[in-house]
């Protein structure tokens, strides 16, 4: 009998592993462009309208405008880059919120300085929307800060680089597809950004990572940082309602 017990539990099989393609995430949706509009007609080539949806202005917060390489504090003009210039700045603002305020041709690039003085001095950085009168409260990175946070073991990581043509929508398991997979996930339209289908793209992005509670915004160094703030829209689906809480920009490290 003992035999034949030792016999049955030797033949006894054993379940197969699970293949590895069953272990991997499910795919990304694919962001795509209606094939036509509601009159049945082909889509416009142009970006459509869409509302501008933000927060609204902080009240208190000291209102810094740039032009360039000039930055006007309340009525006190600065430099952006001389250190003697950003140590001043820093003790203006320090422990105090700050709204910036862009024109259309400040680039990125030209306020690695300024960022990075508010990012060690201020107490809240927001930026305001060159078309609406709302803002976006930010958390500044750069370009190490901005590793160190892809680096951290969290659900999503999602970002929005900020190309010439177009808003490419990056997570851990790879790029939002597009209407063309070599392209980026949002291509600009009649030469505008399209917020509407961003807005749509990360609407599809909140569903696949629920728990994701921040979103890095990446442009390109070329980008003026009024285009930033227009993308940034996309990011709210009402007043007051962004689909993550916090929102991150990144900048590029100043040179020592």
């Amino acid at each position: 009998m003992l035999a034949l017990l030792m016999l049955g539990v030797g033949c006894r099989e054993e379940k197969p592993a699970e293949p590895l393609a069953s272990l991997a995430p499910p795919p990304l949706p694919v962001l795509s462009v209606p094939s036509k509009d509601a009159g049945g007609e082909a889509p416009a080539v142009e970006a459509s309208p869409v509302e501008v949806f933000g927060e609204a202005l902080p009240s208190k917060a000291l209102r810094l405008e740039l032009a360039g390489e000039s930055l006007r504090l309340e009525g006190e003009t600065f430099a952006s880059r001389p250190p003697a210039e950003a140590s001043r700045l820093a003790e203006r603002v320090r422990g105090k919120a700050v709204l910036l305020v862009p024109d259309a041709d400040t680039f990125l690039a030209q306020t690695s300085e300024l960022l990075a003085t508010l990012r060690q001095a201020a107490e809240e950085v927001w930026l305001r929307h060159p078309d609406a009168d709302v803002a976006y409260p930010l958390v500044l990175r750069d370009e190490e800060g901005f590793r160190e946070w892809l680096a951290e073991v969290a659900p999503g990581k999602l970002r929005i680089i900020q190309r010439a043509d177009g808003f490419e929508l990056s997570t851990s398991v790879g790029k939002l597809p597009g209407a063309d997979p070599n392209g980026p996930s949002v291509p600009v339209r009649g030469g505008k950004q399209d917020i509407a289908t961003l807005r749509r793209g990360l609407g599809l992005l909140k569903g696949r990572f629920k728990t994701a509670e921040d979103i890095c915004l990446v442009p390109s160094f070329g980008t003026p940082l009024a285009q930033a703030a227009r993308a940034l829209s996309g990011v709210y689906t009402a007043p007051g309602e962004p689909l993550f809480d916090t929102l991150c920009l990144v900048y590029p490290t100043p040179p020592p």
